[in-house]
């Protein structure tokens, strides 16, 4: 197993890398540097003299890959290069392009928790919520009861989540006035800022978890083992819960694990409806005011916790199925 880890960890390395190289030069083959300045001094009849201020307080001012100038290990690390792509691998971000974002690894620490305060909860009851639903559909299946909760997924994950954000804010903050329509607190006082947008969001999601994991049961529930668990007398309630779900555990670990690694990331559409003042909510506020600093910081992210995400997957296999052998 250690050998898969460390050959999986290998690969994910070579992506990062991958990742970060074309990020990088994306960004500055379509932007320049100077580009940039104009961007965030406020468009075309800026001074280059601004434009040139602007750079130097940004470390723009130094070559993108090779510094001719400098000797030996500068000529590598005093470009644009190290300082804004290579640094990302040692969690140094550096500062924003705007005046007013400041220091990226900042922002993103203190941001991250009030993103977690939102998906951790949200995450944990919509595996729990998705399971329980399809397994009640599974037991009552070609009933009405399994009918009308199969069109009611089919509803739920055809609706857009700007629909259930809106409607949500008007009919539970205006009209019933159960939670404020926006905002945030620290501390205790938080949940009251939350609890809209975590009942929204899992509304928004459950349907189509919830469809697929009845998917997923059906196929089990098919297989020889049910029958003979069956064969043995056991009720149908231990066998969904003691041998059909514990067998479909695989692709479910596999469908939720995929959603971690919005839990630190949070959710751009939810965090700017709600004006919570997390990482979903700084990515939109840096596209709005074309700071690729920002930007190419949570691409770099978003990799890395993708890469962890699986070798986490991979290994909960293991876990739940002791036939999966990791080699």
């Amino acid at each position: 197993m250690l050998n898969f880890i460390a050959r999986r960890i290998a690969y994910g390395v070579l992506i990062l890398i991958g990742v970060n190289l074309l990020t990088f030069m994306l960004f500055f083959t379509v932007n320049t540097p100077d580009d940039m300045a104009r961007l965030n001094l406020g468009g075309k009849r800026v001074t280059q003299e601004a434009i040139e201020k602007w750079k130097t307080e940004r470390g723009y001012d130094k070559p993108l890959y090779f510094d001719t100038r400098k000797a030996g290990s500068e000529k590598l690390t005093e470009t644009i290069f190290w300082e804004r792509s290579v640094s990302l691998f040692a969690l140094q971000f550096g500062r924003a392009d705007s005046e007013s974002a400041g220091d990226i690894g900042h922002e993103v620490a203190s941001r991250m928790w009030v993103s977690l305060q939102m998906a951790l909860p949200l995450f944990v009851l919509q595996v729990l919520a998705s399971t329980a639903f399809a397994l009640l559909l599974v037991m009552f299946r070609n009933s009405r009861l399994d009918f009308w909760g199969v069109v009611s997924c089919v509803l739920m994950l055809s609706i857009s989540s700007l629909f259930y954000i809106i409607v949500g804010q008007y009919l539970f903050s205006r009209v019933l006035k159960l939670a404020p329509i926006s905002g945030y607190a620290p501390g205790l006082d938080a949940v009251k800022f939350l609890v809209l947008p975590i009942a929204l969001s899992l509304l928004a999601r459950l349907g189509g978890e919830a469809r697929l994991y009845r998917a997923m049961f059906l196929e089990e529930i098919g297989k020889d083992y049910v029958r003979t668990a069956r064969a043995k007398g056991l009720s149908e309630t231990a066998v969904l819960y003691g041998h059909v779900l514990r067998n479909a555990l695989i692709p479910i670990i596999t469908s939720a694990g995929s959603y971690l690694p919005y839990v630190f990331l949070g959710s751009l559409v939810f965090e700017s409806f709600f004006g919570l003042p997390g990482l979903g909510a700084y990515v939109i506020e840096a596209i709005g005011k074309q700071d690729f600093a920002i930007v190419r910081t949570m691409v770099f992210l978003g990799s890395l916790l993708y890469i962890a995400t699986y070798v986490l997957i991979d290994l909960a296999y293991t876990w739940v199925d002791p036939r999966v052998r990791l080699a």
